[in-house]
């Protein structure tokens, strides 16, 4: 804490050298504001450095400058201090296009993460849909092979049986080929799903 407080004392110093003629010339001493305004604000403190020393310079050059060297002093430490100002200025924007372009960077890979973890849900999401769909298939096919199994043990059966029996074996013929039927619409189900993207 103290060495900061050092430099600011030490920088108040250096920055009040041209207000010993400011009661002379008070257009050195709001150039010397301008700066003192610079220096003063956190933000702004350490950048363009180089544009604030030639600024200060100027203004002491200028606080300092007879009366006929005067004019081209004044436009010189105006020009300085404007040009330490608008170098400032281009600092903090840069700084501040940075932290944007950073905050635009993190933002993206947050949105790339997120869609990235969407896609992994609707792909489990799909995987599970066509398990259970083949399982229901697999189930299926069981019933209509052992339904066929059955109508061939009926048919041996049939072939010393009434009429009756025949009656029942055709509602049994009919119930497999439903269930056949049933079979082949849930396979193209199944394929017509596997086809989508």
């Amino acid at each position: 804490m103290k060495i900061p407080l050092r430099n600011a004392v030490c920088l108040s110093l250096l920055l009040a050298l041209p207000l010993v003629h400011a009661a002379e010339d008070p257009e050195a001493a709001a150039l010397n504001g301008r700066l003192v305004a610079i220096e003063a604000d956190p933000s702004t403190n350490a950048l363009a450095s180089l544009e604030r020393l030639q600024a200060r310079q100027a203004v002491q050059a200028l606080a300092t400058a007879r009366s006929r060297a005067r004019p081209a002093a004044l436009e010189v430490a105006q020009w300085r201090v404007e040009t330490a100002e608008v170098a400032v200025q281009a600092e903090l924007a840069r700084r501040e296009i940075d932290r944007l372009e950073r905050e635009r960077s993190d933002l993206l890979l947050e949105a790339s993460r997120r869609e990235a973890a969407r896609a992994r849900q609707e792909a489990e999401r799909l995987r599970i849909q066509t398990q259970i769909q083949a399982e229901e298939a697999a189930r299926l096919r069981e019933a209509a092979e052992a339904e066929s199994l059955a109508r061939q043990e009926a048919e041996t059966v049939l072939q010393g049986v009434s009429s009756r029996e025949a009656a029942r074996l055709r509602a049994s013929r009919q119930r497999a080929a439903e269930l056949k039927r049933q079979e082949e619409e849930l396979m193209r189900s199944l394929e017509a799903t596997d086809e989508t993207p």
